[in-house]
């Protein structure tokens, strides 16, 4: 342990970058921090200078993150976060709180959730600002590097979540899985067959960082892989696929009878054994420390039990 080097670097420095790890903006730092920018380029000289590495270069008209920088993000934000905690001692008030959280979902997600929970938050806290990012831009590997919060998506249970350190997975809600086909379909009157189901083209949902499915794998096993004709990003474009179509898009059940693109769309139960499947919530363990972080996660399963109740009303 280097006590000489570590005694270089102050809160001050830590706080610093946290911030610009947000802002990306040496002005709009200086602002939060009530400095000014030339303090905040000091502080930040200080930094490179004790870390040997830029931290921060620009591109264009924007500032980015060195990887150093960006791997030092979520230490860097819990040790804040404990020090901030043995300091006030103060419960967390979501009126008074003006920072941000990122979310990255699935685009099924944001039909069953993204809507409410967004307003739930901002009637508490109007200050925050909400970034909520498609989870094909924005992975796993965001919530390891401090840049998201967390991730919502829906995925068979059997799939291995992920193969990143530390990400603790939650389900949210129960689902089943539906076959979706077009009205004109040649197989809507008629109850869906195995057979049925492997003889027309499929469109199949991407995700790299989920392995195959229990189904895909079962079909496989026990009959045939079925045959996909078309690999889209989202569940709207798989549905959209099957209104023009005769392919059979294989879905979430709860996403089915909620989407506007999927009104019109016949919906057949499965003809196999699928597995189970949910919708689940994945964070990063250590974030959990911040009390900012645990208020909207308390907000997530609010939300989702309150989808649940509804959803038990109307049935």
């Amino acid at each position: 342990m280097d006590l000489i080097k570590l005694s270089r670097i102050s809160m001050k420095h830590l706080v610093t970058l946290h911030v610009m790890l947000d802002t990306l903006s040496v002005t709009a730092s200086a602002e939060r921090l009530c400095l000014s920018p030339s303090s905040v380029s000091k502080t930040l000289a200080q930094l490179r200078e004790s870390l040997n590495d830029e931290l921060f270069y620009r591109h264009g008209n924007q500032l980015v993150a060195t990887p150093l920088a960006r791997r030092l993000g979520p230490t860097v934000h819990q040790m804040i976060n404990e020090m901030n905690q043995m300091l006030t001692q103060e419960a967390f008030d979501p009126s008074r709180y003006e920072g941000r959280f990122s979310l990255a979902m699935r685009e099924s997600t944001f039909e069953l959730l993204a809507a409410k929970l967004s307003a739930r938050v901002l009637a508490q806290a109007p200050d925050l600002r909400l970034e909520i990012w498609s989870k094909d831009s924005m992975g796993f590997e965001g919530l390891t590097k401090g840049q998201l919060d967390f991730i919502m998506l829906p995925h068979d249970r059997s799939q291995p979540p992920s193969s990143q350190n530390n990400l603790v997975w939650e389900t949210l809600i129960d689902d089943e899985m539906v076959c979706l086909m077009n009205p004109a379909h040649p197989l809507v009157e008629k109850s869906l067959s195995i057979d049925d189901y492997l003889s027309y083209g499929h469109v199949s949902i991407m995700d790299q960082d989920l392995s195959v499915p229990f189904f895909e794998m079962q079909l496989a096993q026990q009959h045939r892989k079925r045959r996909v004709a078309i690999n889209v990003a989202d569940f709207g474009s798989a549905a959209l696929m099957c209104h023009h179509s005769d392919l059979l898009f294989t879905c979430s059940k709860r996403w089915a009878s909620t989407a506007m693109q999927a009104k019109g769309l016949i919906t057949k139960p499965l003809p196999f054994n699928y597995g189970e499947v949910s919708y689940s919530l994945v964070w990063h363990q250590p974030s959990m420390n911040d009390p900012a972080h645990r208020w909207l996660y308390e907000q997530i399963l609010e939300c989702c039990r309150e989808a649940e109740a509804t959803e038990e009303i109307e049935n």
